[in-house]
């Protein structure tokens, strides 16, 4: 992590030397805001590092931090945990399913910006990805060109590089070959990819769903139920009391992995997904150019998803951790301060077009019926992080005292 923070050192400093007599004093106050009323939030506290570390931002740079820009509040999640937990000198930043590595991206300039944060932490980053075609691009997206990338087809770490800030990054193909150390593991639109079963209650019992051919058209597929039980059966709870269920045995398997992994380790795992507590019964659905598509016509043309049951993925967690959530996205980012920073911007802006935008931009992100549930978020923590007790307290690090998980309850900052 000492890269991070030598990389732009000098920059700074002269940044700082040439701007600080220029913007001091009420440029850096939130108005009439009383103090009480004005929480130090996870992007408050974000925004106050940017701003001393290279000068006064444009409220177009503060809109983007703001209010698009979901990515970067998962960065400063991760650090704020990190911080709650006693700032161990080493950390792991898992991400399971990268997908083109730009959530990573925005995540790892936050690092950046945060550098003397960071600057005595030693990072490091391992992304879980099966497909070839995906890790080459998250190669291009992450890494530093002038490092050749090392690559070993046969061993579990298939492929080994440099990020562009200066960060060691390697790629695996199953979670079960990352390193069992002190990690954060982040699953962004993961779990809701993963292949479910689907079951119908019928006077016998449980059915499994299936996918037969049409003995009417030839060329065509449709859905039948089966005859007797199949052993996915075996995932339904005896005491289900929807009519339909969806169930990822999958998911199970890597929740037991992560529940196990932070249990003896420490660190964190947050999910953010489509999905539901245990409450929709048939969510099964396919997806073509931002459009719904019929999941049986024209198979591999379409995106297939399914809602995740986060009640599922707790029940597999089978109590080594505690889980937080799930909650909806408008709630997490409100407990991260939107709000507050949102009442700040308007109080201090009188254009009418930039007062609509900045509303435009709230309601795109927070209203339910938009992006406000589109994701739930949901957290997996050693028991002792609600106790404030560290599993990796040594003498180097800083005692912890017991204070909320960032997102999931009203946070401020001690």
């Amino acid at each position: 992590m000492s890269v991070l923070a030598a990389a732009g050192a000098g920059r700074l400093c002269a940044v700082r030397a040439v701007f600080t007599c220029l913007w001091r004093g009420k440029y850096f106050s939130s108005g009439n805001e009383p103090a009480e009323n004005n929480p130090v939030t996870p992007m408050l506290r974000h925004l106050m590092y940017k701003i001393k570390s290279t000068g006064p931002i444009t409220v177009a740079e503060y809109m983007k931090e703001v209010l698009t820009n979901p990515a970067k509040l998962l960065g400063i999640w991760l650090i704020s945990e990190w911080i709650a937990t006693g700032k161990n000198a080493a950390f792991q930043l898992v991400e399971l399913g990268p997908g083109r590595g730009t959530l990573l991206g925005d995540i790892l300039r936050v690092f950046s910006q945060l550098a003397s944060v960071l600057k005595n932490c030693d990072i490091s980053i391992h992304l879980v990805e099966v497909s070839q075609k995906l890790s080459e691009i998250q190669a291009l997206t992450l890494t530093e060109e002038k490092v050749l990338l090392e690559r070993n087809a046969g061993s579990p770490v298939y492929m080994k590089g440099v990020t562009k800030s200066g960060i060691p990054i390697s790629w695996y193909r199953d979670l079960q070959d990352v390193p069992k150390e002190y990690s954060f593991y982040l699953a962004h639109e993961f779990f809701d990819v993963l292949p479910v079963h689907k079951f119908q209650k019928t006077p016998h019992g449980w059915r499994e769903v299936l996918i037969d051919i049409d003995p009417q058209v030839s060329d065509k597929l449709r859905f039948v139920l089966a005859p007797c039980a199949t052993p996915a059966e075996a995932f339904i709870q005896c005491d289900e009391t929807r009519d339909h269920v969806e169930v990822c045995p999958d998911a199970g398997v890597i929740i037991q992995e992560l529940s196990q992994r932070i249990s003896e380790t420490g660190g964190a795992a947050l999910i953010a997904d489509y999905g539901h507590d245990g409450t929709k019964t048939d969510t099964f659905r396919g997806f073509c150019g931002h459009r719904l598509h019929d999941v049986l016509i024209a198979p591999g043309t379409a995106d297939l998803t399914a809602d995740v049951d986060f009640s599922y993925l707790r029940r597999m967690s089978q109590g080594k951790v505690a889980s937080l959530g799930p909650i909806k996205q408008q709630t997490f980012l409100r407990n991260m301060g939107i709000d507050v920073r949102l009442k700040v911007l308007l109080d201090k802006s009188d254009e009418p077009s930039l007062r609509q935008q900045l509303l435009q931009g709230y309601d795109m992100l927070m209203n339910p019926t938009k992006m406000g549930e589109r994701f739930n978020f949901f957290a997996l923590i050693p028991h002792q992080r609600l106790h404030g007790r560290n599993h990796q307290m040594n003498a180097c690090q800083s005692k912890p005292s017991p204070s909320p998980v960032a997102g999931f309850g009203e946070l401020a900052w001690r």
